[in-house]
C-alpha cells in the first residue's frame, strides 16, 4: 500500500491564510483594516502572519467587516488555539505576565541613563554614528574620565529607534580596580541571557567559539544595539562582535584596540575650554548670565583647569556648587586646591562634604566584590538597616559619587571605586574591612537561600548558616520574582563566590552554590555549576565537616549528571554515599538516593532505580519532608508505567497529586499528571487527555521546553492507545520540533521508540523502522540500554509480517539486553 507522505498543514498557518483572504476581500491595508475592526495594527499583523492565534472576537470582527459567515472558521480556530498553543519564545526562564492584547512586549533595554547635560562632542558623535552606518561597529578610546561611556550611551540612544529589538549594555571591567576583566565566555553567556536565549540553545562545552557563533546567530535575526563598555583589549572583545545582520556594537576602551583592524576608531580628548565651561554651567545650574560662574570668571577658569577639562571631574565639581548655594566659586577653588590630581581633587572635595557615616559607607563600597549593589547589599556592608542604607546611598548620589544605571541598582565609576579602595586602605582598619566583606558574603548566601525557597525545588534545602543572618533580605512572592532576582544578581553572586574562595570563607563557598542549583538548572545550564561545586568539595574537605562534604559530593554528582557526564556523576555519588551514611542526616540520604535512582534509570537499569525511588520516598517521609516524598512517589509511578504496570502507576500518580502545594507547576505534579494520563489512556480517555493537557499547560506556563516536549510525546502515546493515530502523530511531531529547536539530539532517545510505535500502528512501517533504528544507533552512544531493548522490540514488531527471521533476531536481542540489566518483564509498549 502506498504510504501517505503529504504533511498536514499546521492549523495556525492555515487559519492565518484564511484571514489573509479576508483582508484581500476587504481591499484594505493592515492599518485601515485594524482601524475598521477596532484591532491594533501590531496584533493584526501577527494574526495575519501566523505568529499568534487571534482571539475568536477578532475573527468575528474580520468576518463581519467583509460580510462572511464566521462559523466555518470555528473548527479551524479551535484546532489552532486549543489544546496546543504555540510554544513560548524561551525555555527555562519564567516569562513576565503577557501584556494586554494589542500591546507589544517592550524590548530589552539595559542602557544606563542618558545624561541630561550631555554637552559638546558634536564632531565625535557624528564620527561614531558615521562609523556605525558604515561598518556597524565602532571603538571609542580615550583616557579615564574623558566621557567614553557617556558618548557611547548617548549614541546608542540615538540609534535605538533604528534598532528596536534590544538595547544592551555590558561592562567588561577591563580597568576596574580589584577585578579581573570579564572573560569572553562569561560575557557571551551574559549577553545571550539578556536576549532571553534559552539555556538549552547555549553551548555548554567547546570553549568560546561555539558561544560566539551562537551569539552571532542570535544577533543576525535582530536589530539590536550593544554597548561593550570598558574593554581591556582586542582579544577580550573580538568574540563579542556581531556578524551578519543589522545589529551594531559600540565599544569603549582606554586603549586603542589595534588588533581590531576592521573596526574604525574614534578617539576622545578632553573637552575644549568652551565645552568645559558649558558643561560646568549646565551641571551646576549656573547657566544664567548673572550666575556665580559669570560673576567670577577667573575662579571659574581655575575650576576648569583643576578638573583638567575632564567631564567626570567637572560634574563632581558642579555638584558641589549646585548643592552649596552659599558658596562662591572662589570657595570651590579653595576646596579643590587641597587635592593632588584632577580626579583626586574632585573626589576628595566631594568626600569631604560627607558626614562620618556617609564617608564610611563610601570607603567600604570600594570593597564590594560585585559591580553593582542595592540597598540590601549596602545595609550589610555598613551594618545598618536598609532604610538607613537607602538614605546614605541617596546622599552619595547627590555628591555625585554613585551612579544609578537602573531603578534600585547602583554602581561606582571605576575611578571612583579606585579612590574609595585607596581611601579604605588608608583610613579603615583591615579588621573592619574584613568584617564588612564577610557581612556582604553572608548576605548573598542568605538572600540566595530566600530566593531558592521561592523556587519549586521538591525537597528543599537546610537553612543557610554561613555567617550571621542579615537584618533584612528581599521578599520573593514566587518563582518569577526569585528568577528575576537571580538574573539581576548573577554577576554579583559569582563575584561573591570567587571573593569567598580568595579569602578562605569556606562555609560560604559550600553553601552559596547549593542555593543556586534550581536557578542554574532552569536558566544557566550546568558547566559553571560543576566548577562551583568542585570548589565546594575542596572547601568542605578543609572544613572537616562530613555532612557538608557529603552534600558537596552529592551536589557535584547531580551537576555532572545534568551535564550528561554520567560516569563522573556516578563517581561523585560513590564518594558521597559513605559520608552521608556516616553523617546520619536523613534528608541528605533521601536526596542522594533519588539522584542515584535518576542516574541508574538513565543508564538503562530497571529494577534498581525503582527500588531507589521507593527508598527515597521512605527516607523523605522519615525526614518530615512530604514534598520530597511526593517527588519520589511520582518517579516511582513513572518507572512502573515504563515497566507496563499501569494500574500501580496510576494509583501512585494519584497519591502524588493528593499532596498539596502552592505552585501548581511543581515537578511532582507535572510528572504525576503525565504518568496518570498515559496510564489510564485506554480505560478513561477523556480524563487521560485532560491530565496531559493540564501538564502541557503547566510546562508552557513554566517556560520549560524540555518538559513541554515530554508532555507532547506522552500525549502522542496516550492518543495512540485510544486509536487516534493522526492526532498522536501530530503530538509526536510537535515534540520533535521542539527538540530540534533546542538542538537536543540526545534527548530524542526518550521519545524515538514511542513515536515509532505510533507510526507502526498508524500504518507507516517505513517511518517506524527509521525511528526505531535511529533509537538503536543513539541508545549505546548515550548509555540508555533500556531504550536499546525497546528499539529491538519495536523493529521486531514492524518486521513480523515481512521478515520473520529478522524479527526473531531483534526480539532475541531485546531479551538479551534486558537480561544484562536485570530480571524483569519484556519491554512495555511506548
Amino acid at each position: 500500500m502506498q504510504q501517505r507522505t503529504t504533511a498536514r498543514t499546521d492549523p495556525q498557518d492555515e487559519l492565518a491564510a484564511r484571514l489573509r483572504l479576508l483582508q484581500e476581500l476587504s481591499g484594505r491595508g493592515v492599518r485601515a483594516l485594524a482601524r475598521d475592526t477596532g484591532l491594533s495594527s501590531s496584533s493584526l499583523s501577527r494574526y495575519l502572519g501566523g505568529q499568534t492565534v487571534p482571539p475568536w472576537p477578532a475573527v468575528l470582527a474580520l468576518c463581519r467587516l467583509v460580510k462572511r459567515d464566521p462559523r466555518p472558521l470555528r473548527p479551524l480556530w479551535e484546532r489552532a488555539s486549543n489544546p496546543l498553543p504555540a510554544p513560548p519564545k524561551t525555555s527555562r526562564q519564567v516569562q513576565p505576565p503577557s501584556p494586554p492584547s494589542g500591546v507589544p512586549r517592550p524590548p530589552r533595554n539595559d542602557l544606563p541613563r542618558d545624561v541630561p547635560d550631555f554637552t559638546g562632542r558634536e564632531d565625535e558623535l557624528a564620527a561614531v554614528l558615521d562609523a556605525v552606518a558604515g561598518s556597524r561597529v565602532v571603538a571609542v578610546d580615550g583616557m579615564a574620565g574623558v566621557g567614553k561611556t557617556c558618548l557611547a550611551v548617548h549614541a546608542a540612544y540615538r540609534l535605538a529607534d533604528g534598532h528596536p529589538d534590544a538595547q544592551l549594555y555590558l561592562d567588561l571591567h577591563g580597568f576596574t580596580d580589584g577585578r579581573e576583566p570579564l572573560d569572553p565566555d562569561t560575557a557571551l553567556r551574559a549577553l545571550l541571557a539578556a536576549l532571553d536565549v534559552p539555556s538549552e540553545k547555549v553551548p555548554q562545552e567547546g570553549g568560546v567559539e561555539p558561544l560566539a557563533a551562537c551569539w552571532r546567530s542570535e544577533l543576525a535575526g535582530r536589530r539590536a544595539v550593544v554597548v561593550l563598555d570598558n574593554a581591556a583589549d582586542a582579544e577580550q572583545v573580538r568574540p563579542l562582535l556581531p556578524g551578519a545582520g543589522p545589529s551594531v556594537a559600540l565599544i569603549t576602551s582606554r586603549n586603542r584596540l589595534l588588533g581590531l583592524d576592521e573596526v574604525p576608531p574614534v578617539s576622545l580628548d578632553v573637552l575644549s575650554p568652551w565645552e568645559s565651561a558649558e558643561l560646568l554651567a549646565r551641571a551646576s545650574g549656573e547657566a544664567a548670565s548673572g550666575g556665580r560662574l559669570a560673576r567670577e570668571p577667573e575662579a571659574a577658569a581655575e575650576v576648569l583647569r583643576l578638573c583638567g577639562h575632564l567631564p567626570l571631574a567637572l560634574r563632581l565639581a558642579a555638584a558641589r556648587l549646585r548643592h552649596r548655594p552659599g558658596w562662591t566659586v572662589g570657595i570651590l577653588v579653595e576646596r579643590m586646591a587641597e587635592g593632588s590630581g584632577e580626579f583626586d581633587t574632585a573626589f576628595a572635595m566631594s568626600v569631604r562634604q560627607l558626614d562620618r557615616a556617609q564617608r564610611r559607607l563610601f570607603r567600604l563600597l570600594g570593597e564590594l566584590p560585585g559591580s553593582s549593589f542595592d540597598e540590601y547589599v549596602a545595609a550589610a556592608l555598613a551594618d545598618v538597616p536598609p532604610r538607613t542604607a537607602r538614605a546614605l546611598r541617596e546622599d552619595l548620589g547627590d555628591a555625585p559619587l554613585v551612579q544609578q544605571p537602573a531603578a534600585g541598582r547602583y554602581r561606582l565609576h571605576d575611578l571612583v571605586r579606585r579612590h574609595a579602595r585607596r581611601a579604605a586602605a588608608e583610613q579603615v582598619p583591615p579588621a573592619e574591612r574584613e568584617r564588612a566583606l564577610a557581612r556582604v558574603l553572608g548576605y548573598y548566601v542568605h538572600a540566595a537561600a530566600a530566593a531558592d525557597a521561592a523556587m519549586p525545588f521538591p525537597a528543599g534545602s537546610r537553612a543557610a548558616s554561613a555567617g550571621p543572618a542579615p537584618a533584612e533580605v528581599p521578599r520573593f512572592a514566587g518563582k518569577s520574582a526569585a528568577l528575576a532576582w537571580f538574573g539581576a544578581e548573577y554577576g554579583n553572586l559569582m563575584a561573591a563566590f570567587h571573593a569567598a574562595v580568595a579569602t578562605g570563607a569556606d562555609a560560604h563557598v559550600c553553601e552559596l552554590p547549593r542555593f543556586m542549583r534550581a536557578y542554574f538548572a532552569r536558566r544557566c545550564g550546568t558547566t559553571h555549576l560543576n566548577a562551583l561545586f568542585e570548589r565546594s568539595v575542596d572547601a568542605a574537605r578543609r572544613l572537616g565537616d562530613p555532612l557538608w562534604l557529603a552534600e558537596a559530593h552529592s551536589d557535584l554528582g547531580f551537576a555532572r549528571y545534568n551535564a550528561g557526564r554520567m560516569a563522573e556523576a556516578g563517581a561523585a555519588y560513590e564518594a558521597a554515599e559513605p559520608l552521608v551514611s556516616a553523617a546520619g542526616d536523613v534528608l541528605s540520604q533521601a536526596e542522594l538516593t533519588i539522584r542515584r535512582g535518576y542516574l541508574r534509570w538513565d543508564e538503562g537499569h530497571v529494577e534498581e532505580p525503582l527500588e531507589l525511588f521507593r527508598t527515597a520516598g521512605r527516607l523523605y517521609e522519615a525526614a518530615g519532608c512530604p514534598m520530597g516524598a511526593a517527588h519520589a512517589t511520582a518517579y516511582e509511578a513513572w518507572a512502573l508505567l515504563q515497566l507496563g504496570h499501569r494500574e500501580d502507576a496510576a494509583r501512585l500518580a494519584r497519591k502524588a497529586l493528593d499532596v498539596p502545594h502552592s505552585d501548581p507547576a511543581w515537578p511532582p505534579a507535572l510528572t504525576a499528571r503525565i504518568t496518570l494520563g498515559v496510564a489510564i489512556a485506554h480505560e478513561e480517555p477523556g480524563e487521560a487527555v485532560r491530565y496531559l493537557h493540564e501538564a502541557l499547560d503547566m510546562a508552557r506556563d513554566d517556560g520549560h521546553k524540555h518538559n513541554e516536549a515530554w508532555c507532547l510525546n506522552c500525549l502522542g502515546v496516550a492518543l495512540r492507545r485510544m486509536g487516534r493515530y493522526e492526532e498522536a502523530l501530530d503530538a509526536h511531531r510537535r515534540a520533535f520540533a521542539l527538540l530540534d529547536e533546542l538542538f537536543e539530539e540526545h534527548w530524542k532517545i526518550h521519545y524515538l521508540n514511542g513515536y515509532g510505535e505510533t507510526c507502526r500502528l498508524a500504518g507507516r512501517p517505513e517511518e517506524a523502522l527509521r525511528l526505531h533504528r535511529r533509537a538503536l544507533e543513539l541508545a549505546p552512544e548515550v548509555g540508555y540500554r533500556h531504550e536499546e531493548a525497546l528499539a529491538h522490540a519495536g523493529i521486531a514488531a514492524v518486521l513480523d509480517g515481512t521478515d520473520p527471521a529478522a524479527a526473531a533476531e531483534h526480539r532475541a536481542a531485546a531479551e538479551a539486553v534486558l537480561r544484562d540489566l536485570s530480571p524483569g518483564p519484556a519491554p512495555a509498549a511506548r
